[in-house]
Parts: structure tokens; C-alpha cells; sequence
């Protein structure tokens, strides 16, 4: 499991001032997916961490659906950034 496998898109002093902006929590949502993705590989019945998962994916999905109807072309350019799927709207 690689716990700082961080993805280089916010830079340090950005991470500092705006550390409540959507941007910034779909980003840590992300690298908090990635860790339990990798940890699930190894321990495949760790159903306390598949809630974990869903979870997190859950609130992360929500941050991007506000940020998609209050700015699309932020959303876009942030989902092209952290290289994720564009959910399906239902």
C-alpha cells in the first residue's frame, strides 16, 4: 500500500489557502479511494473497508454533481485532472 502516492495537480500553497474548496476535498476524496482500492486488492473480505469505500465514492460523487451544476467546465477540468470517470446523472 503506498500512502503518499499524492497526484501532482494542486501544488502546495494552493493546498494551504483553500484547503475547504470542492477542488480540494474531490482530490483528497480521490487519493483516499485510491489507498482503500489498493488495500482491498490485498484483503478481499475487509468488508469494513468496502463501506469505507462506498462511502467515500458517495460523497465524492456528490461534491462533483454540486460542482457540475454550479460550474460545469471547473467540474470537467477537474475530473480530466485526477483522470476519474464522469459519473452518469440519473
Amino acid at each position: 500500500m503506498v500512502k503518499n502516492s499524492f497526484i501532482p495537480v494542486i501544488s502546495q500553497e494552493t493546498q494551504e489557502k483553500n484547503s475547504g474548496s470542492v477542488e480540494f476535498q474531490v482530490f483528497n476524496f480521490t487519493n483516499k479511494i485510491r489507498r482503500l482500492t489498493s488495500h482491498l486488492e490485498l484483503h478481499r473480505k475487509d468488508y469494513l473497508s468496502q463501506r469505507a469505500l462506498r462511502k467515500i465514492m458517495g460523497k465524492r460523487q456528490r461534491l462533483l454533481s454540486y460542482l457540475s451544476k454550479k460550474n460545469l467546465i471547473r467540474a470537467q477540468k477537474l475530473i480530466n485532472q485526477l483522470n476519474i470517470r464522469k459519473s452518469q446523472i440519473r
